[in-house]
């Protein structure tokens, strides 16, 4: 079945990591047997070949690159304007595997409509449709940056990642939006850009939810009420969600996926995660908004994790292809099956830019 992946960070794989995307998954991993420099060296998950053969033609793939003020304990670049060429270079293999044939960037419905044809057809080879999404904001200057962004093919935008930001406070951290995030969400809005919800605080997101007015989604998160944390989001969160019409798609990072997991210690097998617990979110979801029309995969694949971070049944991201057999076992429709594929993120897509 055709899959629409909500979060790739394949420009961070490739240019932080040093990973040539174009092989698959199996020479990735040959090429870093030894290296220890990354906790997911010989583990990664995601390839371009890979994607091809799990019938992944559609993705949101991001740019990323955090500012860290003085003292921060967080990784990150050490003014905005480093950020900022983080992103660009980002931007820069983007454009690279457009020109090798390898990607091809969705900026409206018809290029949109063109690629779901595209890969209805027996053509080999076929290019991977990416949307540009922006994970964290604190590489946006100004607003005049942002404006550029959009010129470049920027259709989603996050405006925290985790720590405190420049526009909002994110994962582990507690604050609101202030002047800066205000002025951030009118820009966003004016534009008519997506809006990641995920990542945002508690606090930074009900305070975002009261003055923003635009297409909303959550690229990937999972349901607090199943692992208790703070990256996750609560019932009433998710309702506000729902209600604004949002789609949120389900990572696949095995410690949202399981109480208790720890860091380094514990293993997929040990913890029994599996593709069984991002169904158990689907249908938390699902359950809240009596239909199926609020839920998609963001998988997060390689997100800094690997195998050894994941479902236990999953070994590359073609792997994907076992959830359609696994929703019909739980009773899902074949319709259910193939709007939580893809469909309820390119029918978001299509009102959005229409």
């Amino acid at each position: 079945m055709f899959v629409f992946d909500a979060h790739l960070d394949l420009s961070m794989n490739a240019l932080e990591w040093n990973r040539d995307l174009r092989l698959p998954v199996e020479e990735i991993r040959a090429r870093e047997i030894g290296m220890t420099d990354k906790p997911d060296r010989a583990k990664n998950t995601v390839s371009l070949d890979a994607m091809r053969k799990g019938n992944i033609g559609l993705c949101v793939a991001t740019q990323i690159a955090r500012y860290v003020k003085k003292g921060s304990e967080l990784p990150g670049w050490h003014s905005p304007y480093q950020a900022w060429a983080q992103t660009q270079g980002q931007l820069a293999w983007y454009k690279a595997m457009e020109t090798a044939g390898e990607m091809t960037q969705i900026t409206n419905v018809e290029e949109l409509q063109a690629q779901i044809a595209l890969w209805e057809t027996d053509q080999e080879h076929k290019p991977i449709g990416y949307i540009l999404s922006l994970e964290g904001a604190d590489s946006i200057i100004s607003m005049e940056y942002l404006e550029a962004s959009y010129n470049s093919g920027l259709r989603a935008i996050g405006p925290a990642h985790y720590g405190p930001g420049t526009y909002a406070h994110g994962t582990d951290s507690i604050g609101g939006i202030g002047l800066k995030g205000k002025e951030l969400l009118k820009k966003i809005e004016s534009l008519n850009l997506i809006l990641d919800a995920t990542h945002l605080c508690d606090q930074s997101f009900w305070e975002t939810m009261k003055i923003y007015n635009g297409p909303v989604w959550a690229s990937h998160n999972n349901c607090r009420s199943l692992v208790d944390h703070n990256r996750q989001f609560s019932d009433e969160q998710l309702k506000e969600l729902i209600r604004r019409d949002a789609v949120i798609g389900m990572p696949l990072d095995a410690w949202m996926m399981v109480p208790n997991w720890v860091r380094g210690a514990s293993t997929p097998k040990t913890m029994g995660v599996s593709l069984e617990q991002m169904l158990d979110n689907m249908d938390h979801i699902c359950q809240l908004a009596g239909n199926t029309k609020h839920v998609g995969i963001g998988t997060d694949l390689d997100g800094g994790f690997g195998i050894e971070q994941g479902p236990m049944d999953l070994d590359t991201i073609a792997d994907l292809q076992k959830i359609p057999a696994m929703l019909q076992a739980r009773g899902y429709t074949e319709n259910d099956i193939t709007a939580i594929m893809h469909q309820n993120f390119i029918n978001f897509l299509t009102r959005t830019w229409l």
